[in-house]
């Protein structure tokens, strides 16, 4: 009987250990561990995603807690943090919970769908493409009253937290939730009052963040600046806008042979807005847009001190002044493109 006892005891003890010691390794000088379960991975993937990291003391004792606990059947995609001491009970508790760990995404200074749709794919499961053809999808720009070319302005440079097995169709509504949650009564209001619809006012923000990327507080000069030429049915004028159509976005100097290229973007050949923006505006841009100051000012160009400022003017005569003198500038610093 004592026998039996002991034998008991020590299958008890083994047991114990399989399921409530500390079955988890993380290496020389890792701090902490996160596991990535894909949506459509099974119990076989996850083992290997464990093993793959080198993370399991003892990978059959991990198995067979978690067979007997049904989570082979109960696998729950997502980004799970790993804590240093926890044991195959926690750690098969965790995963089938499916309490993951948050992804904070951020994105910002972006310039098309394209790259953003790349940007947020580093952070969730879902690739690029699934996330840039979920705006592009014909039937949510009809009916959140966006076009392929303006769709970017739906993005609100933020930080947000998504779970990392969001879908690319959950990333779309909460980004258009976002955008809604933005454009509140006052800011819809300023944008009515300056007969702008809100993808205008993000456009426009576009230009005034590129032409105006240090300095931040002159952008609502800037903004009033091309207000203006709008208002007198002026070409914009804008080099950024020249550049997003050139594609070549390495260029410090805009020649007049660039002026000739046959784009929408080109605001030197074509009156107007371009079709959308050329780059999702910050906060900060499209905020100076509804606030934009009131002045005559239909003429800029960059300060020929490099100071990141620039010198406005009211007449074409007093611009071409302020022009050669940044010209003279760009020569001495031998800046030819």
């Amino acid at each position: 009987m004592l026998a039996g006892l002991v034998g008991v005891s020590f299958l008890g003890y083994d047991l114990y250990k399989k399921a409530f010691k500390a079955n988890v390794r993380f290496g020389d000088g890792i701090q902490e561990r996160y596991v990535f379960i894909d949506s459509d991975d099974d119990f076989s993937d996850v083992v290997e995603v464990l093993t793959s990291y080198n993370l399991l003391l003892d990978v059959n004792s991990f198995k067979w807690v978690a067979e007997k606990k049904n989570y082979i059947k109960n696998i729950k995609p997502g980004k799970y943090f790993i804590n240093r001491d926890i044991n195959n009970n926690d750690l098969v508790n965790l995963l089938r919970s499916g309490r993951q760990s948050p992804v904070k995404v951020t994105f910002n200074n972006v310039r098309s769908l394209e790259v953003v749709s790349s940007k947020l794919s580093t952070y969730l499961e879902a690739d690029s493409s699934e996330i840039y053809k979920a705006f592009i999808d014909t039937d949510f720009l009809s009916d959140s009253k966006f076009n392929i070319s303006n769709v970017i302005s739906i993005f609100i440079p933020n930080t947000y937290e998504f779970y990392w097995n969001t879908s690319a169709v959950q990333l779309r509504k909460r980004i258009l939730k976002e955008y809604n949650s933005f454009w509140n009564k006052e800011r819809i209001k300023r944008a009515s009052i300056m007969n702008l619809t809100l993808t205008e006012v993000s456009t426009l923000a576009s230009i005034v963040e590129k032409e105006q990327n240090i300095k931040k507080d002159e952008r609502p000069a800037i903004a009033g600046l091309y207000l203006n030429r709008l208002n007198k049915n002026m070409k914009l004028e804008s080099d950024p806008t020249l550049i997003f159509a050139l594609k070549d976005f390495n260029i410090n100097r805009v020649l007049n042979k660039d002026k000739k290229v046959d784009s929408p973007y080109n605001t030197y050949k074509y009156k107007g807005l371009p079709p959308g923006p050329i780059c999702i505006p910050s906060i900060n841009a499209i905020d100076a847009v509804l606030n934009a100051q009131k002045h005559d000012y239909i003429f800029m160009c960059a300060k020929e001190d490099f100071s990141g400022y620039h010198n406005f003017a009211k007449t074409y005569a007093k611009h071409l002044k302020n022009a050669r003198k940044y010209q003279r500038m760009l020569n001495k610093r031998r800046i030819l493109r």
